[in-house]
């Protein structure tokens, strides 16, 4: 099947959610990304909707824990739960009522050292591998940091938002979807470091199981083609500048590598051959033992791995998880494949309807692919490593200011993932989101697709 030109115009053409049959699928969160409609709703109120589904979401997703699981961190890539509820609170404090509501008293003065990430304009900070030693202040003081601060907000809205504030208020918005996602993620770290192996949610026993659909690949046509955010509705500064980009001919799998696949890979000796490995991934995999994904185990009768349910049997036809840059690309070239690149990935989800298996499913794993020749869970299940090097687009330039922190200052040493997963809030991906992580990194929810070139 080879996908032609008019799939190809469709790119050059589209607005961010106003593909054919888009709009269906899509919350009312996600009313502010798409294009404008006629509403009797004025933009503050559906801004201010959205800004506190998404702090009351935060709130929800640290319910099941205790306080004592909010404080602590497995290692240094993960966050603490509390952490990440106080940090979200300190974004907006620090960068939008500081600034836009007058008269506004900050909560505590020492939050700025404690919360602070990696603003380095902002100032210091506590160190992220000691954000664990944290114990004060406690969870209670963060629960009322949020309070006070969503207080402060929704007096701040009560009044004529400025247009500037406006833009930070959405860049928060998004900002603390991702720590949604990073939430999630850092706290399956944790249980799966503890021995009784606790689950985030409670589940019925064992996996239903089924069989995978078959791989297969469609074609995508070669040409020059435009990339990148096209400025309509919220992007992040490295979704853009648009520009075009020259793209051979290639074919793309239909569904993500499954768990049987990876199983083939490691009973055919996938983490004991050199030959598979690119340098670095070799010496990571011998320095730190690697024998399958992270949290996978080989167990009597089968494999199983820990999830946010619980320590369970693995589902041999869903997507694999939890697997680095270098297994991916290992994984490639042992299938006699490759990684697609972030713009052969581009190409192919302009024709495909921004819907998929989110946090907004509630399956919070990633679940096999449906039947079917069309292109499959492009969007959730597992964010999708491609070939691409994080770089800036042609033209890119950072923002001044703290928040031209936000991206810019990575753009080395990294890779690319697209896609989302079954943690990424529901209104949380596009075509042009650009997720990226370190090459040895693989505690998010990350997967892999193969294509190669036709």
């Amino acid at each position: 099947m080879v996908i032609h030109f008019a799939c190809r115009n469709k790119l050059l053409n589209l607005a961010l959610g106003a593909i054919a049959g888009r709009e269906s699928v899509m919350s009312a969160r996600n009313a502010v990304l798409a294009e404008p409609k006629p509403s009797t709703q004025s933009n503050t109120s559906i801004l201010r909707d959205r800004l506190f589904q998404t702090r009351t979401l935060s709130t929800e997703l640290a319910r099941p824990l205790s306080d004592e699981d909010q404080v602590v961190q497995v290692m240094d890539d993960a966050s603490p739960t509390k952490w990440h509820l106080a940090h979200t609170t300190w974004f907006f404090e620090a960068f939008l009522l500081k600034r836009f509501l007058p008269s506004y008293q900050v909560f505590d003065e020492r939050f700025e050292y404690c919360f602070n990430s990696y603003y380095e304009s902002v100032g210091s900070r506590q160190p992220r591998p000691k954000r664990g030693l944290l114990t004060r202040p406690s969870a209670e003081e963060v629960r009322a940091y949020r309070a006070a601060v969503d207080e402060a907000l929704e007096r701040l809205l009560d009044q004529p938002v400025q247009p500037e504030a406006a833009e930070l208020i959405e860049l928060g918005i998004n900002h603390e979807q991702q720590h949604q996602e990073l939430l999630l993620t850092d706290i399956l770290s944790l249980f799966a470091a503890e021995p009784v192996k606790p689950a985030y949610r409670s589940a019925p026993a064992g996996v239903a199981t089924s069989e995978a659909t078959p791989l297969s690949f469609l074609s995508f046509e070669g040409g020059i083609f435009e990339v990148g955010h096209d400025g309509k509705g919220f992007a992040y500064d490295n979704e853009g500048p648009r520009h075009e980009e020259l793209i051979r001919p290639f074919k793309l799998a239909t569904r993500c590598v499954t768990n049987g696949e990876w199983i083939e890979f490691i009973e055919d000796g996938g983490y004991s051959t050199p030959t598979l490995w690119l340098a670095d991934g070799w010496n990571t995999v011998n320095g730190q033992d690697w024998q399958g994904p992270l949290y996978f185990e080989k167990a009597e009768g089968g494999y199983m791995q820990m999830s946010l349910l619980g320590y369970r049997p693995v589902d041999l036809a869903a997507p694999v998880t939890h697997v680095s840059y270098y297994e991916a690309d290992a994984f490639g070239r042992w299938a006699g494949h490759r990684l697609p690149t972030e713009f052969e990935w581009e190409v192919a989800a302009a024709c495909v309807p921004l819907q998929g298996r989110t946090l907004g499913q509630d399956h919070l794993r990633a679940m096999p692919a449906k039947a079917g020749a069309t292109l499959q869970q492009m969007f959730g299940d597992v964010w999708e490593w491609t070939a691409s090097a994080y770089l800036p687009y042609p033209g890119f330039k950072a923002a001044a200011g703290a928040v031209g922190e936000y991206n810019g200052k990575f753009m080395v040493n990294q890779f690319v993932l697209r896609g989302g997963s079954c943690v990424t809030p529901e209104d949380h991906v596009r075509p042009t989101y650009r997720n990226f992580f370190y090459p040895h990194q693989r505690w998010q929810f990350m997967g892999l697709r193969l294509a190669f070139s036709a």
